[in-house]
């Protein structure tokens, strides 16, 4: 019984880190959310992380470039937000 215990507690934690990846998270942010959310220790998220890593070799790195590209595209965001605040307090009323 205790190896299906642990089975069903393994796959809770696959099931929960695919709702971290909807969510676009990364690990770090995956485990801190389901230790807080969930009480699921980090190591044992980071561990069935690192084996879903292993068995989904390709999707992870296009997840890790497409999180990458997509945190470039909200710096660049940012960067214009910031310039037009700036500019817009610049001006003074109107």
């Amino acid at each position: 019984m205790e190896d299906s215990s642990s089975a069903a507690y393994i796959h809770l934690v696959h099931h929960l880190i695919e709702e971290c990846i909807l969510f676009n998270m990364n690990q770090e942010e995956c485990m801190e959310a389901l230790s807080k959310h969930a009480n699921i220790e980090p190591v044992i998220t980071s561990t069935v992380w690192k084996e879903l890593e292993k068995q989904n070799k390709e999707f992870f790195e296009a997840y890790l470039r497409s999180r990458a590209e997509r945190g470039s595209e909200t710096d660049v965001r940012q960067e214009i937000h910031n310039i037009v605040s700036q500019s817009n307090s610049s001006k003074g009323p109107v």
